[in-house]
């Protein structure tokens, strides 16, 4: 757990936590990879968990008929993969495919919500720290789908 609460700390995203805030959202955590083209999740599959990037690649995807997937952004080292562990229905609203090899440490989602239940300072901090990445990614894909239909001709 240590070296979980570690990565943590590490991450921008979770700067400022308190120590004991820290190895509480440890205390949820494990170690994973994915090879090349694996997906971490799936669009409307049950969202249960987030992931840290330790190292690696990881492409957020939209299906777009007839166009198929589209990448709305790649994701490196340090930043996050999924909020929608955060809000019922709990499912993705995207696909993540690793890009490359990646290393990366996945979040019981379940696990966390209890906590934050039980933590409503914990809650305050991980919601406050998600609704940043919300608002980035809706905007990157807000700007991906204006450069791909915006485009006359």
């Amino acid at each position: 757990m240590e070296k979980i609460a570690g990565v943590l700390s590490s991450a921008a995203l979770f700067a400022g936590l308190e120590p004991g805030q820290v190895d509480l959202i440890a205390g949820c955590g494990s170690n994973v990879g994915f090879e090349e083209g694996e997906y971490l999740f799936r669009e409307g599959d049950h969202a249960d968990t987030f992931f840290l990037l330790r190292r690696g690649a990881v492409a957020l995807e939209l299906f777009t008929p007839p166009r198929g997937s589209l990448t709305i952004e790649t994701l490196e080292a340090g930043e996050v993969v999924g909020w929608s562990w955060l809000f019922p229905p709990y499912r993705w609203h995207f696909d993540a495919r690793a890009t490359s090899l990646v290393r990366a440490t996945a979040f019981d989602g379940v696990c966390l919500r209890t906590k934050c239940d039980e933590d409503p300072a914990l809650g305050y901090a991980l919601l406050s720290r998600f609704a940043g990445v919300m608002v980035e990614r809706l905007q990157m894909t807000r700007l991906r789908l204006l450069d791909i239909y915006g485009r006359r001709g």
